[in-house]
């Protein structure tokens, strides 16, 4: 009974801190301020000082990681309703998501070689530039470490979204749906909140983007796996 209601007080909690982030965000728009930041960061500062472990954390919060699936689904129904934009673009896309991918997975375990990583890391890397559902399930065939792979990703969206305006401005990006296709395929569902930001077209881009991205990683991945590891 203890361990239900210390799940339950944690569920609770993680609620209240990501609500109460979320205003502070909509205040004052600070990159250390984001959710997909600060409310990582205090759970696990909180965690570390309440000596509550991870196994009673999770208890009665597994759903909330569930709901990653339905949420990236989500991002389709702009997409269906702008398919206009779609076939205006497709062959320019569907190149781009094939050249991203390879790029990403390519770049990623190159250079952690390069930097000597672990091979566990290298694998968790491959697919860091993925959504959170697909990089899990493209991340099997591969070995990937689950919870490596997660950080990893959360990473790649805060530090693709933080400097994705910064980097389009320098290289003279102007076009709104070279934008969205950039979020999209380096910075998955944080940039694609970003690409919403910029405009509907940059957004509807980079839902498409970074759907096809994670298909065609998780399709992949088993070749990719053999190619980089065992051939």
């Amino acid at each position: 009974m203890r361990d239900f209601i210390l799940s339950l007080l944690c569920l609770a909690v993680t609620l209240l801190i990501y609500f109460l982030n979320k205003r502070l965000y909509r205040r004052w728009r600070i990159l250390l301020l984001m959710p997909l930041v600060a409310t990582p960061l205090l759970l696990v500062g909180l965690l570390l000082v309440t000596h509550v472990s991870w196994q009673d954390y999770i208890a009665e919060s597994h759903w909330l990681l569930w709901l990653l699936g339905p949420a990236t689904l989500a991002f389709a129904v702009p997409v269906y309703e702008n398919m206009a934009i779609i076939r205006r673009h497709w062959l320019s896309l569907s190149a781009g998501v094939l050249t991203a991918t390879l790029v990403a997975v390519c770049s990623s375990v190159w250079l952690a070689r390069l930097l000597t990583l672990p091979e566990s890391i290298q694998r968790s890397l491959a697919v860091r530039s993925v959504t959170t559902p697909f990089a899990l399930a493209a991340a099997k065939p591969m070995g990937g470490q689950p919870d490596l792979v997660a950080l990893f990703v959360v990473i790649t969206g805060v530090f693709g979204m933080a400097i994705g305006d910064v980097l389009f401005l320098r290289i003279a990006i102007q076009q709104g749906v070279a934008k969205g296709a950039g979020f999209g395929a380096a910075s998955h569902g944080a940039g694609t909140a970003r690409a919403y930001q910029l405009g509907e077209q940059e957004g509807v881009v980079s839902s498409l983007v970074m759907m096809l991205s994670g298909v065609v990683t998780v399709v992949l991945a088993p070749l990719i796996g053999h190619l980089m590891w065992t051939a």
